[in-house]
């Protein structure tokens, strides 16, 4: 038992400073994107909130896991990552959902996106389309960063959503 409640702290412990450390590294490169270029980056900011949703999700099942899985997180910097970096990727995964509008509803958000200048798309409209697409409106940008969160929080939730537009094609 007191073994196991060790491993619970090692791995508490870990989480926190993943955490920490990885708000600081992106809030950084944010914060220099913006200042810098004054642009916000919603990607980035779909990505940290995936992966917070995923470091909470950790923390909220660590009692609920075995001696087994117990022992891999408390003794791998890599496997504590590795969720949380899933929900990283699931939060991206559903931002081009949103965007493409195969994920659409009064309860997802909306986008001002950038149109291409011709019909073949050229660098520039690349370019343009990441740097000038944003979330239509505030209550957008919120549900945005809700979902996004979800995304991470939830490992099942994205994939649930790839297989039921799959099976609705």
């Amino acid at each position: 038992m007191l073994e196991a409640t060790q491993r619970l702290h090692t791995v508490t412990k870990r989480l926190i400073v993943m955490t920490a450390c990885t708000l600081l590294v992106v809030g950084a490169l944010f914060g220099v994107t913006f200042v810098l270029h004054g642009r916000f980056m919603v990607s980035w900011v779909c990505f940290v909130c995936g992966l917070l949703g995923g470091f909470v999700s950790i923390q909220q099942r660590l009692k609920l896991l075995g001696a087994e899985e117990l022992e891999l997180l408390s003794r791998s910097w890599f496997q504590i990552l590795l969720i949380p970096i899933y929900g990283g990727i699931f939060s991206l995964v559903l931002y081009v959902g949103f965007l493409s509008e195969i994920v659409t509803g009064t309860l997802f958000p909306h986008f001002s996106i950038a149109a291409f200048t011709s019909p073949t798309p050229t660098q520039d409209d690349m370019v343009n389309f990441l740097n000038s697409t944003y979330p239509a409106s505030g209550q957008d940008l919120a549900k945005l960063l809700f979902w996004s969160f979800v995304a991470g929080f939830s490992e099942r939730f994205v994939p649930q959503i790839l297989q039921k537009t799959s099976d609705s094609e």
